[in-house]
């Protein structure tokens, strides 16, 4: 299982950093998707869809008519054996999506006159996310070989295609699956906002203004630049930066040893008094 958590060069991981991963977000009504595999053979297959679905908090797939040593096997698959053994059995396409307010079929559209709708998959998932607010949604991918048939594709109120190049036109199932379900989860509405850092006190800032300009004129930086209001515009440039408070403690540890290392370096240079 590939782990994708980053190592900076040093070695520490972004935990480590303290950098957060941002978790995708979850809605309410993602169990108001079904995500129906219709005669699915291939466990591999299986077992890669079920996972996507686990990925990004789906969990509520439907297989019609699956070959059913292939199903068997697939219930094994690495973080989604839950998932495929909780998974609905249906002998037809109909029962599968009885519940359902709207069905969706997924095509590569090749060789075959369409009778639906067609969408991309950008604009679809968009339409689908509206649908979820309110009612059932169902999520058909055909099998590895044929994908949907006339008859299953009957069942549908439109279709959806993923964008792919004309000389390599079909996806696997899983991948489709995986694409299909990251393309819903990305609403940008729903995107998690990042966490609000708390912002440094009026005082925390003043500490922080006084120790940046002891730095500024004993580096000799004020004297270079002889400006009569000179301290009350390095206090109005601070306050424009609008520093968090775990910052501002930062940039006062930095400017201590500046300053430190100032001093230091004068006093060796005044050398000892004779």
């Amino acid at each position: 299982m590939v782990s994708f958590e980053r190592t900076s060069a040093g070695g520490r991981n972004d935990r480590q950093l303290g950098i957060e991963s941002q978790s995708l977000p979850a809605p309410a009504n993602l169990d108001r998707l079904r995500v129906v595999l219709v005669a699915s053979r291939n466990p591999l297959n299986m077992g890669a869809a079920a996972r996507a679905m686990s990925n990004f908090g789906f969990r509520r797939l439907r297989v019609v008519n699956p070959y059913d040593a292939g199903f068997r096997e697939a219930r094994s698959a690495v973080g989604a054996s839950e998932l495929l053994s909780h998974a609905e059995e249906f002998e037809t396409v109909a029962q599968a999506v009885a519940d359902c307010t709207l069905v969706v079929g997924t095509t590569a559209v090749r060789h075959r006159e369409l009778q639906h709708p067609l969408r991309r998959l950008e604009g679809g998932a968009r339409l689908i996310r509206k649908r979820l607010a309110s009612g059932n949604v169902a999520l058909l991918f055909g099998s590895e070989k044929f994908g949907l048939s006339n008859d299953d594709l009957s069942h549908c109120h439109w279709l959806l295609r993923i964008p792919t190049r004309e000389e390599n036109i079909s996806m696997n199932l899983g991948q489709a699956v995986a694409v299909c379900l990251y393309e819903l989860i990305r609403d940008s509405k729903a995107e998690r906002q990042p966490d609000k850092l708390k912002l440094a006190t009026a005082a925390e800032i003043e500490r922080f203004t006084e120790s940046l300009l002891e730095a500024l004129h004993a580096s000799g930086f004020l004297d270079r630049r002889r400006v009569a209001d000179a301290d009350a515009r390095i206090r109005r440039l601070v306050r424009r930066l609008h520093l968090p408070a775990r910052d501002v403690k930062v940039w006062l540890g930095i400017l201590r040893q500046i300053l430190w290392r100032i001093k230091s370096g004068k006093n060796a240079a005044a050398g000892p008094k004779s």
